[in-house]
């Protein structure tokens, strides 16, 4: 059987501090859909993650010689996010060829066991150069960069010879045609614009009356966006969200909340955060010059707009203030008075990273959390969260 198999070897992950602390590159929601999702659906194939000997190699981890067996395997870098023009360049690979990038490098492979050597051998023979620009997700602020590319991207994919729920007609709706809504959404007595981009709906979603929504905008299965909210493109809440007061240009992986007023701009949280009420973040330098992020290879250079950069399981108080391009590590009580310090590392008990939150503590704390949305704890997310604390 033919397969896919995503690799993170050479898409550096450390860069993408907090979100691959706790998943694959691969697993990076950015548009309607994950990257590995994207290319899943794409190519119509079961996928994979290439064993790394590290913390993450979990239930669908294999090493490539002992994974491909009769049929091709193509091998993807996991930050790579594909395009239809892409997608049909890699069907027409031969066995032991490969797509190489105007710049030279291969970013994806096709291989048989006829192209194995040994475990750590991989013998191709000739790379197909594709003429088209490739998209990544190298540092986390690029994925609220090319959200508006990839929710447009996802958009055609997914509403592709279906036709949407009906609208109902109490909502004031511009551009209708570029509205999709799965079955099950509820959406009544709002304003719905997709003049600027599409807006999709998933199933079971609900916005509330009196919302305004700015497209490209998207929401994932059983997302909620509360009565009045102000939410501009390019803006995916992914499943199980609550979203409240204003919103811009931001990506919420999935089971997180930001309830309440308060302002979310040019930012990435991951998944199962909770945003207190009030709850507010910087994007823009008061001197207006470029954004300066934290990475654990040093500060670079983010551009104009950054906000805050959330990873998985964090929290914050009420009327909690982000400095502009403020990193928050994972699983963090974020907590205390004025501005949050630029760089908020893993497991801190309140925002100055000096007090650890107990890992004996954290544990069910998530739980609790994620039994308000009838989910939870699982072995991996331990195995994995244990490591963090650890190491990070």
């Amino acid at each position: 059987m033919d397969k896919l198999i995503f690799s993170e070897e050479f898409c550096q992950p450390e860069n993408l501090h907090p979100f691959t602390l706790t998943r694959q590159i691969q697993d990076i929601r950015v548009g309607i859909l994950t990257i590995r999702e994207k290319w899943e659906k794409m190519f119509g194939l079961p996928s994979f993650d290439k064993k790394e000997d590290d913390y993450k190699d979990l239930d669908r981890s294999v090493y490539i010689d002992n994974a491909v067996g009769n049929g091709a395997c193509f091998i993807i870098h996991g930050n790579v996010l594909p395009t239809a023009r892409l997608v049909k360049l890699a069907r027409r690979l031969r066995d032991g060829e490969f797509i190489a990038t105007r710049s030279g490098m291969g970013i994806l492979f096709r291989i048989t066991k006829k192209q194995i050597q040994d475990k750590h051998k991989i013998i191709v023979t000739r790379a197909v150069a594709l003429e088209e620009e490739v998209q990544t997700i190298q540092y986390p602020w690029d994925i609220f960069r090319l959200n508006d590319w990839a929710i447009r991207q996802d958009f055609s994919l997914l509403i592709k010879k279906r036709k949407s729920q009906p609208i109902s007609r109490t909502n004031k709706v511009v551009g209708r045609g570029n509205v999709f809504l799965e079955k099950g959404a509820r959406v009544e007595h709002c304003v719905l614009n997709a003049a600027a981009g599409p807006i999709y709906i998933g199933r079971q979603a609900e916005i509330m009356e009196g919302a305004m929504i700015r497209g490209p905008f998207a929401m994932g299965a059983d997302s909620c966006v509360k009565m009045g909210a102000r939410i501009y493109g390019a803006t995916t809440l992914g499943p199980g969200c609550v979203v409240g007061g204003e919103v811009k240009n931001s990506v919420l992986f999935g089971y997180s909340n930001k309830a309440h007023d308060g302002y979310l701009g040019d930012s990435v949280v991951g998944e199962w955060c909770n945003l207190g009420a009030g709850t507010t973040n910087s994007n823009l330098k008061n001197n207006a010059s470029d954004v300066q992020l934290w990475t654990p290879r040093g500060r670079v250079n983010a551009g104009r707009k950054c906000g805050i950069m959330m990873g998985d399981y964090t929290r914050t108080a009420i009327n909690t203030s982000f400095t502009t391009g403020t990193v928050v590590g994972v699983c963090s009580n974020v907590f205390g008075t004025g501005l949050t310090p630029a760089y908020i590392p893993s497991f801190s008990w309140g925002s100055d990273g000096i007090q650890r939150y107990e890992f004996e503590k954290a544990i069910p704390d998530i739980d609790d959390w994620k039994q308000l949305k009838g989910k939870r704890i699982t072995e991996n997310e331990k195995l994995i969260l244990k490591h963090v604390f650890d190491n990070y």
